[in-house]
């Protein structure tokens, strides 16, 4: 092996140690990153706002306290408007479960024999001279560790909310310190239009989601309220909120009503259109509004976004699930900059380039064009 070969070798290394680095203080100082990682967000989709108002001559730091204080009194509206009905809702669980198993009684039984028959296969593999303990961990709650959840990501919010004011009152000052940390002109420049770029596409995607996840919500509610479910208005607003997290949102969703529809309802069949009429207004949001609002442009490839939300989900929870998409926008702006990512942001991209066939072969075949 020559020189340069182990130079290669070694500079491998040297990047899978980083990144293996990196990923334990993500996950180890979670705590710190999340509220950092969902404040740098949000200056960079109020940011083009915040600098339009400047030019007519708006303050910086009157026109982000105007925003951050503005983003926080919806999200307090939000809580109130949606506290109490979802508080009587955790108050109605045991009631609920014991509704749902009742009506479901015959799928609960033959679950509970595939159960047993399962747990007599494994008494048998064992034998009967197994004389091992086992001791069982008692795991927290479904409920608790919800509730947990919300309130460490509650809290996340406000520190990022506060540190998105911080960075957006100071105006450019933080722009200019990025571009001036760079020797050469060229990567100046190359900085400072990779920074412009991600402003410019997360807010146009987030905006825009933002409009599209208010349609579903308002299709949501006069669905509920056409079929009879309570608190039409209350499932308009989660499906708002749900949502925002891609794949598991409308998962989350479907199988709320389901479980509010079986127990309000008589009828199973009739029940069963709540969850019907919410998972089509999902899918049809998903398949045809989405890409016809958000453009080509910002398409992402569907198993890249699949990917990184199970993988953000599993780093930070719900909360990561949230900010998976918006972190992927960032991952794509800078590689569709830096050509030595190009490979790796060509996959990103979600329109598809022409199929190669032996009239056409590859080097003729056209590049996607972001």
């Amino acid at each position: 092996m020559d020189q340069t070969d182990k130079t290669t070798t070694t500079n491998r290394l040297l990047t899978a140690i980083v990144v293996l680095m990196t990923l334990g203080v993500l996950y180890f100082a979670k705590d710190v990153v999340l509220p950092a990682v969902l404040g740098f967000i949000l200056a960079l989709t109020l940011g083009p706002l915040v600098r339009w108002l400047a030019r007519r001559g708006v303050p910086s730091a009157l026109s982000a306290t105007v925003l951050i204080f503005g983003l926080a009194g919806l999200i307090g509206i939000a809580v109130l408007v949606m506290g109490g009905s979802i508080a009587s809702w955790f108050d109605d669980i045991p009631r609920i479960s014991f509704e749902l198993r009742s009506k479901l009684r015959g799928v609960m039984e033959s679950v509970a024999a595939v159960q047993d028959a399962s747990k007599q296969v494994e008494e048998l593999a064992k034998g009967d001279d197994d004389n091992t303990t086992t001791v069982v961990m008692q795991q927290p709650g479904l409920l608790t560790t919800a509730v947990g959840n919300m309130a460490s990501f509650a809290t996340s919010l406000a520190v990022g909310l506060i540190l998105a004011l911080f960075l957006l009152s100071a105006g450019n000052l933080f722009y200019v310190k990025i571009v001036e940390s760079f020797p050469r002109f060229g990567d100046k420049r190359r900085a400072l239009t990779v920074i412009f770029e991600i402003e410019r596409r997360m807010s146009r995607y987030l905006v825009a989601i933002t409009g599209i996840n208010l349609l579903l919500g308002l299709a949501i509610a006069i669905a509920m309220s056409v079929i009879g479910v309570p608190y039409p208005f209350v499932w308009g607003v989660l499906a708002f909120c749900l949502n925002f997290l891609p794949f598991l949102g409308g998962i989350i969703g479907t199988l709320g009503v389901a479980a509010v529809a079986i127990v309000h309802f008589d009828n199973l069949y009739y029940a069963m259109l709540a969850p019907l009429a919410y998972q089509t207004l999902t899918s049809l949001e998903g398949q045809f509004l989405t890409p016809m609002l958000l453009g080509a442009r910002l398409q992402l490839n569907v198993v890249a976004v699949f990917l990184t939300v199970i993988f953000w989900t599993w780093l930070w929870g719900i909360p990561g699930a949230l900010m998976a998409v918006p972190i992927l926008v960032l991952m794509k702006v800078v590689c569709d900059n830096v050509p030595d990512l190009a490979v790796f942001g060509n996959f990103l991209s979600g329109r598809a380039i022409e199929p190669v066939t032996p009239d056409r072969p590859i080097e003729a075949s056209a590049p996607v064009k972001q």
